[in-house]
This record gives structure tokens, sequence and C-alpha cells, in this order.
């Protein structure tokens, strides 16, 4: 089990945002949540990351064996977590190689010398130089700015700086590439995508991934689910996890909607063991 959360509950000032969330993705699984707005699933993606203004009050979160509560968001994504915002921020100033280049020593630091390895290749990444040469980390580059359909010249912007909404998206899945994390998490990676934008990034998704990365899609709706097949699905509402499955629930649900999962949440409160805080 690469990445598990047990009776995770936290508050954001007061109020209470997650209410007992437990939640295991081995290697190689996909999960997706799925739930209406407001039911706590891009809460719980910060969380995870160890945004500040949230407190965690009880449960765990561990990533290969290791609780990472303690750690910082910085300390979070060295130890293999990444999060790919809905609205990823502008770095003027900062061109992507830099960037790019940047967060690659930063992640790979104390590893040892070795050549750069393929984004996605069963070489672990965790062998890769970090100290790569400038041309050397360019090459590296080139065949996924191909696969995303980039240009060169995209490498030379600051990051997210006057970007489409499409562009936003392929430099993470670029950074994802180059970090090769443990636990992905994608919060509403298909948000203002159109069709082929989508296409092409869950296909960046699929070949970019480490091959023994857990990934965790969240999204409101199954668009992205067509593109990405997730081995199981999970729907939140008020800050708790109602239901599991399979690939099936996320359709029922889009032929239902969300309505459904009102008598699910009646019976998950009316549990004793939720009601002990």
């Amino acid at each position: 089990m690469i990445f598990s959360i047990s009776n995770l509950r936290a508050n954001a000032g007061e109020k209470r945002i997650l209410n007992g969330v437990t939640l295991m993705i081995g290697s190689k699984e996909t999960h997706a949540i799925m739930g209406p707005n407001g039911s706590g699933k891009s809460t719980l993606a910060k969380i995870i990351m160890g945004h500040p203004g949230y407190v965690t009050t009880k449960g765990s979160i561990v990533l290969n064996r290791k609780n990472v509560l303690a750690l910082s968001p910085d300390e979070r994504s060295r130890a293999g977590v990444f999060l790919a915002f809905q609205y990823p921020i502008e770095v003027p100033g900062v061109n992507m190689f830099s960037y790019l280049r940047a967060i690659y020593s930063a992640r790979f630091s104390l590893k040892k010398k070795s050549a750069i390895s393929s984004p996605g290749s069963a070489v672990r990444r965790e062998e890769a130089f970090s100290g790569a040469g400038v041309s050397e980390f360019r090459e590296f580059l080139i065949p996924i700015l191909k696969h995303l359909r980039v240009n060169e010249e995209f490498l030379e912007r600051s990051v997210n700086e006057g970007f489409s909404g499409g562009e936003k998206k392929k430099a993470e899945i670029i950074q994802l590439a180059v970090l090769q994390p443990s636990l992905i998490i994608l919060d509403e990676t298909d948000s203002g995508l159109d069709i082929d934008a989508l296409k092409i990034v869950a296909s960046g998704i699929k070949k970019f991934r480490a091959p023994d990365s857990a990934l965790l899609i969240i999204t409101h709706y199954q668009r992205i689910l067509r593109y990405i097949k997730p081995d199981f699905v999970h729907v939140m509402k008020e800050g708790r996890i109602v239901e599991s499955g399979g690939g099936e629930l996320a359709k029922r649900l889009e032929r239902k909607g969300y309505g459904v999962l009102n008598a699910k949440l009646k019976t998950q409160m009316s549990k004793p063991q939720l009601k002990t805080l």
C-alpha cells in the first residue's frame, strides 16, 4: 500500500471540514473522488499537501510507510506528493525551464549520480542525477513536450503567466513527468479543458506517471474518467466518504445526480462510531 489515510478529521478555524476520512491506494492504482460542490474533495487534497489553513485534529496520512502529517508542504513534495491545482498560480520572471530544473534538483538532490532516466520508465527516478547539465536536461524534456504537443519555446515563458487553461494543465503534466511522484493528486484537472486538450492531458498523465505510483483524481464530473479509468470511485459529502465502488459508480452518479447521496449520508451519520469526535 503506497498511500493511506486513516480516520482523518480536520478543521478550518472552528469549522469541522473532514469527518473521519479513510482511504487506501495501492501501487499502480487509480482512485477517483467525486461529490457535490462543498463536499470536501478539494479540501482533502489541500490537507494531504499540508495547506496551513487547515488543522488536522485526528488521524494519519501515510506515504510509503511514513506518516507525513508532521512534514511541511515542501517536505511532503520532496517525499513524493504531487498536487495539480485547479487554478495554478503564476510565477512572473521565472521561466519554465529554470523552474523545472530547480524542482527536479530539489526533489532528487540527495540521490546518487547517474544518467537521467526517461519519465515513466522502469528505471527508478531516485537514481537520476540532480545536477544534470542544461543541454542534457533540455533533451530529457523534448519528448515530453512533443507528446503534449507543446513547442520548445514554451520552456522560455514565465511559469503560467499568460497561459491558457490547457497550457496550465500541460505545464503541470510536465512537472509530473519531471518529479515522478509516488502520489499524484489531480484536483479538477479537467476543469476548463475542451475535449481535444483533455485527451492530450489524460494521455500525458498515463504515459508519464511513475510505473508504481498511486493516482488520486478529484472531480465533479465523469468526463476525465472516460480517458483515465479508475480502479475505484469514492463519493464524498459533508466531509466524509459515503460510498465506494468501481467505475460503474461514476456512471450511476452521472445518470442520477448527487441527490441520491442524502439517504447514504443519513445512514452514515446514524452510526455510533461517527458520533465520537
